[in-house]
């Protein structure tokens, strides 16, 4: 419930992504450091992106979220649920693609976005909630602490 109020006060709701969300979602995705090395805002609605959103619209196991006030797209997170034979057959959620809009920041919409999630994962009986970020981004690891994940693993990716 105190998610919940949080959200009523900050005046955000949740939905799906639509197609329509797109451009706005890898604006936000472009709009820093790392982000503007990766992604294309101004090509956020090429097929590329397109096929992206498709695929994970029609996974059964995802959901791309977006935060909206009133009609404007202030954040957005992808949720993907993991079943493990680990831990029992347990089911795991990983939280990825984090981002709250610029001009919104620093209003708690990033940790009610967070919470949000955590309840969703909950509600799929998932045993575990897990997520990443680029050891670059001392203020994200700092606000995921404080939101009690722990750095309790070590990550690796191969790139291609």
């Amino acid at each position: 419930m105190k998610n919940q109020d949080a959200n009523i006060s900050l005046g955000i709701d949740y939905r799906p992504a639509t197609l329509s969300d797109v451009t706005a979602i890898v604006q936000m995705f472009a709009d820093d450091p790392l982000g503007a090395q990766r992604e294309d805002a101004a090509s956020a609605f090429s097929q590329p992106y397109i096929n992206a959103f498709q695929a994970i619209d029609t996974d059964p196991n995802n959901e791309l979220i977006v935060a909206v006030c009133g009609d404007d797209v202030v954040g957005v997170f992808q949720i993907t649920y993991i079943p493990y034979l680990t831990h029992k057959g347990a089911w795991r959620a990983l939280i990825e693609g984090v981002r709250v809009h610029r001009k919104c920041r620093g209003r708690g919409i990033g940790k009610a976005m967070i919470e949000w999630a955590i309840n969703k994962a909950h509600e799929k009986a998932c045993k575990c909630v897990q997520l990443t970020t680029d050891k670059s981004r001392g203020d994200t690891i700092r606000f995921y602490e404080e939101l009690g994940f722990q750095a309790s693993h070590e990550g690796f990716k191969l790139w291609f």
